[in-house]
Order: C-alpha cells, then sequence, then structure tokens
C-alpha cells in the first residue's frame, strides 16, 4: 500500500504550495504535481498517475476541485480509482472513499450528476419539440438525387 498524493493548479502563475502544506503531513510516498487547467482533456500528471497507482494504494487530494472540475469528470476518475481498488481521501470535504460515509457521498455525487444530465435532455428535447412546432426544421438538408444514378442490370 502506498499513498499518493495529486496536486493541480490552474495556471502557471499560481503555485502549490498551500496543496503541497496539506499533503506533508501525512506521509506521502509519491506526488503528482501540475500546473493546468482541470478542464483540459490532457493533463499528463492525472494520465502517469492514474497509470501509477495499484491496488490498495491511496490517493490524497487537498480538495475535489483540484482532481475535478465537473460532476462527471469526478465520477469517471474515482470510477477508474474504483476499478483499480485505490481508495480516495479529499482532505478539504472530509471524504474518505474507504469508509461507507465517503462512498455514500459520491453516491450523492453520482445521483445528481445523473438527475443534471437528464434534466439537460429533457429541456432539450422540450425545446426541440418547440422548434418544430414553429416549423423550424433540424438537421442537414435534403439533397436531390438524379433518379437514374443506380440503374437495374438485368442479366
Amino acid at each position: 500500500m502506498s499513498k499518493i498524493g495529486y496536486i493541480r493548479v490552474s495556471t502557471v502563475d499560481q503555485n502549490t504550495d498551500r496543496q503541497e502544506i496539506a499533503l506533508s503531513e501525512l506521509g506521502i510516498q509519491k506526488i503528482f504535481s501540475e500546473k493546468i487547467s482541470g478542464k483540459s482533456a490532457n493533463r499528463p500528471q492525472l494520465k502517469s498517475m492514474m497509470e501509477y497507482i495499484r491496488d490498495g494504494d491511496i490517493l490524497y487530494i487537498e480538495s475535489i476541485s483540484r482532481l475535478a472540475r465537473s460532476t462527471r469528470d469526478l465520477l469517471s476518475i474515482v470510477q477508474q480509482l474504483k476499478d483499480k481498488k485505490v481508495d480516495l481521501v479529499s482532505l478539504e470535504e472530509n471524504i474518505d472513499t474507504a469508509t461507507p460515509q465517503g462512498r455514500f457521498v459520491l453516491t450523492l455525487f453520482g445521483a445528481l450528476s445523473e438527475l443534471e444530465r437528464e434534466s439537460t435532455l429533457k429541456r432539450q428535447r422540450e425545446g426541440i419539440a418547440a422548434e418544430h412546432l414553429k416549423g423550424k426544421k433540424f438537421g442537414r438538408p435534403m439533397v436531390e438525387r438524379p433518379k437514374d444514378r443506380y440503374k437495374v442490370i438485368k442479366l
């Protein structure tokens, strides 16, 4: 079992001192640190950390916002950690997925994310239906094709 840390700030102008201090007293064996926006899907240190961690490891973060920028992103990362049998500890939110309470909180996040997604899709369908009633057409326009494009040849 190893204690792994992940630290992220959004820009190169920011420093990681606050997060480093928060993790320093925990006996972390390896820290992955990067200065890149959380919106970026291309986070090299996050990818390296996900490849590095093993069954039984514990990932420590200072705050959930440092690991993920959206609930969907967070739940995806947490699922990958779960698949690898790695627990997650977030110091700021006091979440530890090794505990029933920590798993419960993440389950709530998952339910809220699903509700948000379903609500968005419902509003989208309602908006499309309203536009159809006004006569708006969606999709690519129809293209006229010559009728003799495909000829049947009798043998």
